[in-house]
């Protein structure tokens, strides 16, 4: 199994844990977005989005600008790339056990058709 830094992976996937945070992740997908804006679809307090935005960032999956008052978050995809590659040892894992799930149903359907074709 390949092996990540383990505290990179947990900040990725709490940050995934949250449903409002991968809204906001796939809001950032299409184009930076101010806080506002990112807090605007949740009726949420602009503390409460950045409370968010703030685990996003401590994941490396947002990056924030400051221009003026204003604060810029764009998506950086990047630590994503870890996540899945973490999760492709399970995909291959279950994978297997499917394909040997199906292998045997298939000789279980053959046996059955068999048994009936002799009766």
């Amino acid at each position: 199994m390949v092996e990540y830094q383990t505290s990179q992976l947990d900040s990725i996937f709490h940050a995934l844990g949250d449903a409002t945070r991968r809204k906001m992740l796939a809001h950032l997908a299409s184009g930076e977005r101010t806080v506002s804006q990112l807090a605007e679809p949740y009726a949420m307090s602009l503390a409460a989005a950045s409370k968010h935005i703030k685990a996003l960032e401590a994941a490396g999956l947002v990056k924030r600008d400051v221009r003026g008052r204003t604060h810029i978050c764009r998506l950086n995809a990047g630590p994503l790339a870890n996540a899945h590659q973490w999760l492709a040892y399970y995909e291959i894992f279950w994978t297997n056990r499917l394909d040997a799930l199906e292998a045997l149903l298939k000789a279980e359907d053959a046996a059955n058709s068999k048994s009936g074709e002799t009766k």
